[in-house]
């Protein structure tokens, strides 16, 4: 009986072992993909950070990277925690589960308020980003992600082409004449294609690029969302194999 006993417990922690290794390679390759979420919305989109006053969305960024990199670094661990059945290394590897579960929950937090308070900080800043500072002196950042956002957006103006009638750079004689950047053109190779704002020339899209850009964020902040959710619910299982783990091995090798 006790011979028999002590197989089922062998056949039961390498069971257990197998299967914290599989899901130790699913955690690292799930860990590559925050990471590259996060990278994503900092290179890719970066120039529409800097229309935003508020740092929270490329915070929410950066802590999706950090935990990313920690969890591949964890993946590798519990590898090793699992094969060299050392019961101190499983509780290191634990340890740093749970400290990831608590980054992808701050992320999680951060994103929720900024979802909250998008609408609000779009419609205050926007619209006076772009017309103080487009085309200005060292706000050649703020020049790009415009030109940007209106191309790739096919919109005109923070609310509508009307906004750039007070813009900075339009009334000044560098504007040469033009009613709206060249980047609110259809066409915007055409050269002082700005000069004409009717709706044949320009974009004219209800809301503006307000509308746009907020559903943009809005929409990727879904995606952080749902990574972190994703990821969180794979590392309660995680944790719970660990346990299992644990418990099943007798003695504490060194």
């Amino acid at each position: 009986m006790g011979e028999n006993k002590e197989k089922n417990e062998t056949c039961g922690t390498i069971f257990l072992k197998y299967l914290l290794f599989t899901f130790n390679f699913l955690f690292w390759l799930a860990g590559g993909a925050v990471m590259a979420v996060g990278i994503w919305t900092l290179v890719e989109k970066s120039d529409y950070i800097s229309l935003l006053s508020s740092k929270i969305y490329a915070v929410s960024a950066y802590i999706l990277i950090m935990a990313g990199v920690i969890v591949m670094v964890t993946g590798v661990l519990g590898c090793c925690a699992t094969f060299k059945e050392q019961r101190r290394l499983l509780r290191v590897y634990f340890v740093l589960l749970l400290c990831i579960f608590l980054l992808e929950i701050l992320a999680g937090v951060l994103a929720y308020i900024y979802y909250q308070q998008l609408n609000e900080e779009l419609k205050e800043n926007l619209r006076e980003t772009m017309v103080q500072k487009y085309h200005q002196p060292e706000q050649d950042h703020v020049t790009k992600a415009v030109n940007k956002l209106q191309q790739e957006f096919k919109c005109c103006g923070s609310n509508g082409s009307f906004d750039w009638v007070e813009s900075v750079w339009i009334r000044s004689v560098e504007a040469d004449s033009r009613l709206v950047p060249d980047s609110c053109c259809k066409s915007p190779v055409i050269k002082l294609c700005g000069r004409r704002d009717h709706p044949s020339n320009i974009y004219k899209v209800e809301g503006g690029c307000i509308t746009k850009l907020e559903n943009f964020i809005l929409n990727h902040l879904q995606i952080i969302g749902a990574v972190g959710v994703g990821i969180a619910c794979v590392q309660i299982v995680g944790m719970f194999f660990t346990c299992c783990l644990y418990r099943s091995l007798k003695s504490e090798p060194y």
